[in-house]
């Protein structure tokens, strides 16, 4: 039986709780738990189950080894998935880690990271999921060696999830901030344009009212320019006739002063 998705916190072997689920309740499922074909989440070798005629654990240590069997399923609760029709039901391992386990796992954390290429820098969805799940596998040996250290080590989990969670939060604020305020700077450019579009109109129309101004304006000049050379001319015609005639008149008149001083 394999699990639906791998993980590196490591499980024990799978059980079978219901073959119809949906009719069964959690009580019942307990009661008709079987043991699947053997296999592991890791990959790991399968242990060997004890000896029937095996020595039971103290009433001390039964006690405390289902006390941390409890925080463990608290800390990590159990995979549950449906495969043909059949429930199954995979809880965390409570065996203790050996230096062998910890050499393992981290050669398992770079051997999936290289598989699923995970991004060495920057933000990587993959990164932070193989590490979220080797912190959990260092918390599961930590606290069967010592629950109290596990549980402290649990919430400094939940409190850097918590804390990612926060920036992500923020994170999509502010780039719905930035889209937004980008799109009121496309829009607000537009409008700009279209006004810019309006004022260079207007401004070709003012340049065409003042250069037809400047034509009226040139023309008038030079009509009223024309009519004053030809008032000049005709102001001077009428002088030049003027004189004439006053020479004529006193020519006349000292014609006619002269006979009478004889």
């Amino acid at each position: 039986m394999i699990p639906p998705n791998t993980s590196l916190v490591k499980y024990d072997n799978p059980v079978l709780v219901s073959r119809n689920p949906e009719k069964k309740t959690p009580r019942a499922r307990a009661l008709k738990t079987s043991s699947p074909p053997p296999n592991t989440s890791n990959g790991g070798p399968v242990p060997s189950p004890p000896p029937k005629g095996g020595s039971k654990l103290p009433p001390m240590d039964a006690q405390k080894a289902q006390q941390t069997d409890e925080i463990l399923n608290s800390i990590l609760p159990p995979r549950e998935w449906t495969e043909n029709g059949q429930l199954w039901v995979q809880q965390v391992s409570s065996t203790p880690a050996t230096r062998l386990d910890v050499v393992n796992l981290q050669e398992q954390l770079d051997m999936r990271l290289q598989q699923r290429q995970a991004r060495e820098t920057g933000i990587c969805p993959v990164r932070r999921e193989l590490y979220s799940q080797c912190f959990d596998e260092l918390i599961r040996q930590v606290t069967i060696n010592c629950a109290e250290r596990g549980l402290l080590l649990l919430r400094v989990r939940d409190e850097i999830r918590m804390t990612i969670a926060a920036y992500q939060t923020l994170y999509e604020s502010s780039v719905a901030f930035g889209m937004r305020k980008a799109l009121q700077a496309e829009q607000g450019k537009a409008d700009m344009e279209k006004k810019i579009q309006e004022l260079e109109q207007d401004k070709r129309d003012l340049e065409r009212g003042v250069n037809e101004l400047k034509a009226k304006c040139d023309a008038i000049e030079k009509r009223e320019a024309e009519r004053r050379q030809v008032e000049e001319k005709k102001h001077s015609e009428e002088i030049q006739f003027l004189k004439r005639t006053n020479q004529q008149l006193k020519t006349q008149l000292e014609g006619i002063i002269a006979p009478s001083k004889k």
